[in-house]
């Protein structure tokens, strides 16, 4: 009996030292060590869901934009990319941007970034915004091309703009997230 207690103890004394080891060697944004979990990113919208049309329109957005944590300060950093398509009896377009810009607030993310692959033609190298509202399964959406007209025939956009989230997403569909910005005001 003595030795099984012998051996719990030296088991949890060697599990008590790797867990406080590990937690003080943890390396934090800056590369310098730090205490406790990493800290989360400073705001991300993620998902892809399709828009409700009575027409039976085929519309789809898919986004991964990230804002890492270093760069809380300025949504100019964002990372990511996103997609989209629209298509009607087999006709429409779809395309790939780049992030170029995050903001988030709460449930409501506004994204932009320049196209950089697309089957419509003119519209690589345009700005396009995107507004989502993550509200669960009843999720929204806005898009800058709803005022300005087509992604290809728009003028310069700039950075983080977008519309107000006036679509409906698909029943069933929605799956956006939207992790929300808190700048150090």
């Amino acid at each position: 009996m003595k030795r099984r207690t012998a051996t719990a103890a030296l088991c949890a004394a060697l599990l008590l030292t790797a867990v406080t080891t590990g937690a003080a060697v943890a390396a934090g944004p800056d590369g310098k060590p730090h205490d406790g979990p990493p800290p989360r990113e400073a705001a991300a919208l993620t998902g892809t869901a399709k828009l409700y049309r009575s027409a039976g329109d085929d519309i789809t957005f898919t986004f991964d934009a990230h804002l890492a944590a270093e760069d809380t300060e300025d949504p100019l950093k964002a990372t990511g990319t996103f997609e989209f398509s629209h298509y009607l009896d087999g006709k429409g377009a779809r395309a790939e941007a780049t992030v170029d810009c995050l903001l988030t607030g709460g449930d409501v993310a506004v994204v932009s970034g320049v196209i950089t692959d697309s089957d419509l033609p003119g519209a690589e190298g345009k700005r396009v915004g995107i507004t989502v509202h993550d509200l669960g399964r009843h999720d929204r959406l806005g898009y800058s091309w709803a005022a300005t007209g087509s992604p290809a025939e728009g003028g310069e956009l700039p950075r983080c703009v977008g519309s107000a989230p006036f679509e409906k997403v698909r029943k069933g569909t929605g799956d956006f997230d939207v992790v929300p910005w808190q700048p150090r005001l």
